[in-house]
């Protein structure tokens, strides 16, 4: 790797480049005080505020430079269930270069979140870790996991709240982070924060035009199959729909004080919703894959309850050895349940789906 050794110049500062020269104001660092001030200042009301620690399971001293909700977003970061994420599946099963993976629609939902919350004046640190901690909860294989895994537990298995409050829970989340992740869905109760309700819509409108975009590009449907209802009000380009779309959140919630979208633009998002529905997410490739994943999910819990000694130590509570086999293989990629599979359950390679990073 090319590049200088460090250099120190006159002021015995090192910089990155030999011709290094540009300069900013001087002064104090601007720290978490200086951040929940400006906060104060900025945001609407109704927003949530940064308060020292944050309110956390376990208390903590506040950092001195990051806000509470600051630290989640970088907690999450630096996840290992955040980096799982690009091993599990989207839409498409087994993308290739350009699809989605669980990591790449986690970042996409932030940037929609994020540019709603700067738009309306709500709090970007707290939308930004809701939107990155979103769908960790997520098991191999997308949607069908859960349905694998309710045959398990009697409460179900929800991805948000398993992220909020299993794949997460080491990292000492504050309470509205949590919230936010745990109901994100709209089947879920509302989250408590407004920034809990701008991820609820940046996560459908996410979903909705990048999978459809992934849906093209896999030849799955063709730009003229969607319906002209939902061409002529929110557009068929990505670019076209997230404009239209995030553009009308922020417009109807500076308008009404809700975070909404107005009715018409909202009736395009559903009809939109419906086609990928009907003609992605319940195609016959597409249940066949879910109906294989879901096979495969549930024959590696049901062996590991049976063979405990094979799970790593810390996922081994002989006390609900069902909860810990689920937890466990909840956090797989695709691949490595795949590879499990193989491996433990002799799967024929043929017969899995072929999933990220699995097969070719």
């Amino acid at each position: 790797m090319s590049g200088h050794e460090h250099e120190v110049d006159g002021d015995d500062i090192v910089r990155p480049h030999r011709d290094s020269h540009l300069l900013i104001g001087r002064g104090e660092p601007v720290g978490r005080l200086a951040r929940e001030e400006l906060e104060a200042l900025t945001l609407r009301e109704g927003a949530a505020r940064s308060h020292g620690a944050g309110s956390r399971m376990r208390e903590e001293e506040p950092d001195t430079e990051r806000t509470c909700f600051e630290r989640d977003h970088d907690r999450i970061v630096h996840s290992t269930s955040f980096r799982r994420l690009a091993g599990k599946t989207q839409v498409v099963v087994y993308p290739t270069d350009h699809q989605r993976t669980r990591l790449t629609h986690a970042i996409e939902v932030y940037q929609v979140a994020t540019s709603i919350a700067r738009g309306i004046g709500a709090n970007v640190a707290l939308t930004e870790a809701i939107a990155l901690g979103h769908d960790c909860g997520h098991g191999p294989g997308g949607h069908a996991s859960e349905e694998a895994f309710d045959a398990f537990l009697p409460e179900g298995f929800d991805h948000g709240p398993w992220g909020a409050e299993v794949a997460l829970a080491g990292l000492n989340l504050c309470a509205e982070t949590r919230d936010g992740i745990a109901n994100h869905s709209w089947s879920s109760p509302a989250p408590c924060t407004i920034e809990g309700e701008i991820v609820s819509w940046a996560d459908r409108i996410g979903y909705c035009a990048h999978d459809l975009e992934d849906a093209i590009r896999a030849g799955i449907v063709e730009p003229g199959d969607v319906p002209g209802g939902v061409v002529d009000v929110i557009g068929l380009s990505l670019r076209e729909q997230l404009a239209t779309l995030i553009g009308a959140v922020v417009t109807t919630t500076t308008r009404t004080g809700a975070v909404g979208m107005d009715a018409r633009t909202a009736g395009a998002l559903a009809a939109l919703r419906r086609f990928n529905y009907e003609r992605i997410y319940t195609r016959p490739e597409s249940l066949a894959q879910s109906h294989a994943m879901i096979e495969v999910l549930q024959q590696l819990v049901s062996y590991y309850i049976g063979h405990p000694g094979d799970l790593p130590s810390e996922y081994r509570d002989l006390d609900d050895l069902t909860r810990s086999a689920v937890t466990y293989v909840a956090g797989m990629t695709d691949r490595f349940a795949f590879d499990c599979a193989e491996r433990l359950l002799g799967w024929d390679p043929a017969r899995l789906p072929r999933g990220v990073g699995h097969g070719a």
